[in-house]
């Protein structure tokens, strides 16, 4: 999530930051950061769908970037079970973002993921 809350934040893609760093992260972690750099349209059209009353630009940046790589997941990481993207992703928006993020990040992520994991 820090990489993509880096990315997002300094207007960079997630390769530019990747390239940076002094270390190499885990390779999952690169993975979700590259997939996530890849499919940004894709997962932005399907959040916002699901986003209801928000729009991408209003949310915090924490919280788009907790989604996307949660979407990320559901769409394309068969491997990880529902019910962990989704909890991970809750923990992240209540540990890093505002009071209500994770109830939020919660509902968007239990509708995004009824709709494409059962399209499986």
């Amino acid at each position: 999530m820090s990489l993509l809350y880096e990315a997002f934040a300094k207007g960079l893609t997630p390769d530019q930051v990747l390239a940076d760093l002094p270390v190499s992260p885990d390779p999952f972690a690169v993975d979700l950061a590259r997939g996530v750099g890849a499919a940004t349209d894709e997962l932005d059209a399907l959040i916002q769908r699901f986003a209801v009353d928000w729009t991408l630009d209003r949310m915090p940046v924490i919280d788009l970037a907790v989604l996307r790589m949660a979407t990320y997941e559901l769409l394309h990481r068969p491997d990880v079970p529902t019910n962990v993207v989704v909890s991970e992703a809750v923990e992240l928006a209540i540990q890093y973002s505002t009071d209500e993020s994770g109830r939020y990040v919660n509902g968007v992520l239990g509708s995004i993921a009824n709709e494409v994991r059962q399209r499986r």
